[in-house]
């Protein structure tokens, strides 16, 4: 499993770079300020999150006897990148979207619940170690 979430970092971390380039050099022209700034938010959370996948697949090699803590903390994070990242890109790009009478910002803190709930779990996963 650490392989697995490895790979997710690295294709995240991947994805980050070419969002953070596209928003440099694409998008910049066509989006105001303010829709940017979600951007630039969404790619800076996605890079940060991509890297703490890695440290995940990292610290189960290490803590193998919390490898479940350690894995629902690298699903969280899975997770936050979709809902929180993916959010703000769809917000910059179409702004304030509603699916079926539900406007896409309210996902975007669920997201970042879900950062937090990844956070914890390493926490949790290193404390008893």
């Amino acid at each position: 499993m650490e392989r697995f979430f490895f790979a997710m970092g690295s294709l995240f971390a991947a994805l980050g770079v070419a969002a953070g380039a596209f928003g440099a050099h694409g998008l910049r022209s066509l989006v105001d300020a303010e829709r940017m700034t979600l951007w630039e938010k969404a790619v800076r959370y996605q890079m940060y999150h991509a890297l703490a996948l890695m440290l995940v697949a990292w610290a189960i090699t290490q803590w193998w006897h919390r490898a479940g803590t350690l894995r629902l903390g690298g699903w969280f994070f899975i997770l936050g990148i979709l809902l929180f990242s993916g959010s703000l890109y769809a917000l910059t790009l179409k702004g304030n979207l509603t699916i079926q009478g539900v406007s896409l910002g309210l996902i975007t803190p669920v997201g970042g619940a879900f950062f937090l709930l990844g956070w914890l779990a390493l926490l949790i996963a290193s404390a008893r170690a």
